[in-house]
C-alpha cells in the first residue's frame, strides 16, 4: 500500500508540481491550498507524512506544525516543512518539526528527505 502524503501549500503551481511528483513517484497524494483546512484533511486521510509551506495566506504553518505536534494523535506524523526564507531552518526547530526543504527545492533531496521520515 503506497504511503499517503498530506502536501500544503497556497502556490498552487508547487502544489501541483507536489502533486505529479508524488504521485509518479508512487506515494497517495493528498493536497490543500489552506492551512485551515489541515487538521480536516488530517482526520479524514490521516497521512504517513505532511508537506507544510511555512507561510500560508492566512494561516502560519509553524502554527500547524507545532498544533500537529502537540495532539496526541498526530504527533507521530513527520512534518516537512517548505520554505523560501533563509531564516525558517532555526525557526521549523522551534515547533517540532521533522526536516526543512528549501525552495526552490532539489527534487532528488526532497524525495530522499521524505524517503528517510517514513522509514524511521
Amino acid at each position: 500500500m503506497a504511503s499517503k502524503i498530506l502536501v500544503v501549500d497556497d502556490d498552487t503551481f508547487i502544489l501541483d508540481a507536489l502533486e505529479e511528483l508524488l504521485h509518479y513517484s508512487g506515494y497517495e497524494v493528498i493536497t490543500t491550498p489552506k492551512g485551515e483546512e489541515v487538521f480536516n484533511e488530517v482526520e479524514k486521510n490521516f497521512p504517513d507524512l505532511i508537506l507544510l509551506d511555512i507561510m500560508l495566506s492566512g494561516t502560519d504553518g509553524r502554527d500547524i506544525c507545532r498544533l500537529l505536534k502537540s495532539n496526541a494523535k498526530t504527533k507521530d506524523i513527520p512534518v516537512i516543512m517548505i520554505s523560501a526564507h533563509p531564516a525558517a531552518y532555526e525557526a521549523v526547530k522551534d515547533v517540532g518539526a521533522n526536516d526543512i526543504v528549501a525552495k526552490p527545492f532539489d527534487i532528488h533531496n526532497l524525495l530522499s528527505k521524505i524517503e528517510l521520515q517514513l522509514s524511521a
